[in-house]
């Protein structure tokens, strides 16, 4: 049987063991720990696993190798020309032209920033144990929008067309119809936006169409004839009015023009106003002796028979007196166009104000 002394002499040799076991768990959470912290240091320059750059996997990588593959990835694409096109028109916009410029070192500082984010144990833990960090880093890039818009400038001005109304062409071989064209107008809205997204990469290629729509013109080649119920050409060279309906020649009339130094003025005219049983109104010409500035009243005196058509102040088309049918296929008028009785009345009732008259 132990005696007391040997009792207490047990007890106080177990007592030393406490101090050491919890000497060697602090021994070894110490050097866990500043494993751990050697370790998190170690990657203080390491981009975390599933970090990417503009679509770019750089995870796992060194700062200097992200760099490396940002640049033959992403800067390389960026920077090849972009083709602006539509129909034949080609314009070529060159990254450097255009000050293009990606700053990679930011995206990659900001990468190893994000995957330096939360605690050391946190990080610790996900880089050994597999973890990874879902986070895309967006591109960094700068260029000049001036030179973006002088381009859409550029090209708005090359393509844009305003429409071209349908119109008529006189000549003394007839009508000829000048037809229409629709305008183009470039959306230089759109097509700087396309620019810009096919400069940083964010269009599916590195080519872009212009956009543009159509305008139709007021007056279109189906339409035009409507526009034209009545048009008289007046050919002095071979003393012929012809009169076109809907620009269709209806009726050819024989008449007589300006005398020499009195010519019926050519070029476009058009009517600008009608009388029935017209008096004479005498312009103020030396030709006209004592009428000139005088009204001569429908009667035997008046030359001006039955209808009166001014198309230029004061000449105009008009009948004349059957006694002076034989001057018909002459130059014979003081600037006027004479026709026959039944002619002129047969033109009054087809030709309306504003009808155009061409005299050749």
């Amino acid at each position: 049987m132990a005696t007391s002394s040997e009792a207490h002499s047990g007890r106080f040799s177990r007592r030393p063991r406490v101090p050491i076991v919890a000497g060697v768990i602090a021994l070894a959470l110490l050097l866990l720990a500043l494993g751990g912290y050697l370790y998190d240091r170690s990657q203080r320059d390491v981009v975390a696993d599933g970090v990417q750059a503009d679509g770019v996997q750089i995870g796992g990588l060194s700062a200097a190798a992200a760099r490396g593959k940002l640049d033959r990835e992403l800067v390389s694409r960026l920077d090849e020309p972009v083709t602006v096109f539509v129909g034949d028109h080609r314009w070529t916009l060159d990254p450097r032209q255009a000050g293009v410029a990606v700053d990679v070192a930011g995206m990659v500082s900001e990468a190893i920033a994000a995957s330096r984010e939360g605690s050391i144990l946190s990080r610790t833990a996900r880089n050994l144990f597999g973890g990874s960090l879902d986070r895309t880093i967006p591109l960094r890039i700068s260029y000049s929008h001036g030179t973006v818009r002088g381009l859409v400038h550029a090209i708005t001005a090359a393509v844009d067309r305003a429409p071209r109304e349908a119109t008529v062409e006189a000549s003394a071989e007839g009508l000829r119809t000048v037809p229409s064209a629709d305008g183009i107008t470039v959306e230089s809205a759109v097509l700087g936006s396309r620019i810009d997204r096919a400069i940083v990469g964010l269009a599916p290629t590195r080519t872009v169409h212009v956009p543009t729509h159509s305008s139709r013109p007021a007056v279109t080649t189906a339409n035009l004839a409507a526009r034209y119920p009545a048009y008289i050409v007046v050919d002095r060279s071979t003393f012929r009015l012809r009169f076109y309906n809907h620009l269709k020649l209806e009726r050819t009339y024989e008449i007589a023009v300006g005398m020499e130094g009195l010519e019926t003025p050519a070029g476009l005219h058009k009517i600008e106003w009608e009388q029935v049983d017209p008096p004479w109104y005498v312009p103020k010409k030396a030709w006209a002796g004592s009428l000139a500035g005088t009204v001569v009243p429908p009667g035997p005196s008046d030359p001006l028979k039955a209808r009166f058509m001014s198309f230029d102040g004061g000449a105009g088309i008009h009948g004349i007196d059957p006694s002076e049918y034989s001057s018909i296929g002459h130059d014979a008028s003081h600037g006027c166009v004479r026709m026959r009785i039944p002619d002129v009345i047969g033109l009054y009732a087809k030709s309306p104000v504003g009808t155009p008259v061409y005299i050749i």
